[in-house]
């Protein structure tokens, strides 16, 4: 398991001495080692995604945070997802106890956008290769959200393309550490602090069919984060649980492997094949 030491740095902005959690970020932050001030000029673009199968990325916020508070990464990350790629990636976010609402999303943009596909069964060994995206995301009760959904998704045959989960609780009852076996990849983010903290491994039901990408640690208690907008309770009970929600760096690389995930199956779709994983990552 790979730990990640925290740096300050805005979303766009480049770092020099990082060791990133996946090693695909070495191909997509090809500017690791250019000055902050050349930062934006030398970002990649966003992938070319006129080959890429229609993708809706669904976000969860945590807690009782409602879907739209702007101060949360998770909504700040769907904006900015939305600015940067074209109409045919959706992205929405909802909170934690609206799984039934996001299920209803998911399937709703399968039926309009699948229209050449026959939905494979919830037990079927391969994914149809025309599917489309989707792509989960959420932090803490939100996280464990997006295994809920995902498991919900298997049962009705929707394949889900990635699934990540930023400092996972599960509320009482739920299981938020066994992957469903219709996710093909699944990553997670987490920290060892305080009174909320996140749970410090996924794993798989079918290794075969879902890879985990890692389990990757942040530690904020020598490296702290600056946090507006939360609640006084939050700075004061649950700390390092707002700190890995609202950190750059971690939504820099969860930007990464979504990144990785639609240039890699852009590029597949454009040489007529089935898109294979993006990368090797640490496991």
């Amino acid at each position: 398991m790979a730990e990640m030491p925290h740096q300050t740095w805005s979303t766009f902005a480049c770092f020099k001495k990082m060791r990133p959690p996946v090693l695909v970020l070495a191909a997509f932050l090809a500017c690791a080692s250019v000055p902050a001030s050349q930062a934006q000029s030398a970002q990649p673009a966003p992938p070319s995604l006129s080959d890429l199968r229609p993708t809706l990325i669904v976000g969860f916020v945590g807690g009782f945070v409602s879907h739209d508070a702007r101060a949360h990464g998770e909504v700040q990350f769907a904006e900015h997802l939305r600015a940067i790629y074209p109409s045919i990636v959706q992205v929405k976010v909802f909170e934690n106890r609206r799984v039934s609402q996001a299920r209803g999303e998911i399937l709703r943009f399968v039926r309009d956008t699948g229209k050449r596909i026959t939905l494979p069964r919830a037990d079927a060994a391969e994914t149809t290769a025309s599917a489309p995206n989707v792509i989960l995301y959420g932090h803490s009760w939100g996280a464990a959200a997006v295994v809920s959904l995902a498991r919900k998704l298997q049962q009705d045959g929707v394949p889900v393309l990635l699934t990540i989960q930023i400092d996972s609780i599960a509320p009482p009852g739920a299981n938020d550490g066994i992957i469903p076996p219709n996710v093909a990849r699944a990553a997670n983010f987490f920290q060892p602090r305080g009174l909320l903290h996140g749970r410090a491994e996924i794993r798989a039901a079918d290794s075969e069919r879902t890879q985990i990408l890692g389990n990757f640690r942040f530690d904020y208690d020598k490296s702290p984060v600056s946090c507006h907008g939360y609640p006084w309770w939050n700075r004061v009970f649950t700390r390092s649980h707002m700190e890995i929600e609202c950190d750059p760096k971690v939504w820099s690389d969860i930007e990464a492997l979504i990144r990785a995930e639609l240039q890699s199956q852009a590029s597949a779709e454009a040489a007529g094949a089935s898109a294979p994983s993006a990368t090797s990552f640490p496991r």
